[in-house]
């Protein structure tokens, strides 16, 4: 199995972090995009496959008591509503196209 994949059993050297510096790197991790309104969702999936919208459903999925509103606006730093009419350019077909290959590269893709 891919030992990069989440799903792999390996024992991965992640869990060996202290929760308190796993949480610091994920709170600078969210501090950053939320400084980088360049840094679109649509080219963080293109690139990365994931987006702010998945750290959102992320830290639901580890158990944070939010709705997918919520978790959000935590993400995002502001109503995520609010957040896509200030910072969000639509997609363009080349972005799209990037993203849903992307995608297919995810566990599970």
């Amino acid at each position: 199995m891919d030992t990069n994949s989440p799903l792999d059993t390996t024992p991965d050297s992640l869990d060996t972090l202290p929760d308190a510096v796993a949480a610091a790197a994920f709170r600078r991790l969210v501090r950053h995009l939320r400084h980088r309104h360049d840094a679109q969702n649509i080219d963080l999936m293109g690139l990365a496959g994931f987006c702010r919208n998945c750290l959102a459903d992320w830290i639901i999925d580890a158990g944070a008591p939010l709705d997918k509103v919520a978790a959000r606006e935590a993400i995002h730093g502001l109503p995520a509503a609010e957040w896509k009419a200030r910072y969000q350019t639509e997609a363009t077909p080349e972005q799209l196209a990037r993203m849903a290959q992307s995608m297919q590269r995810n566990p599970g893709g």
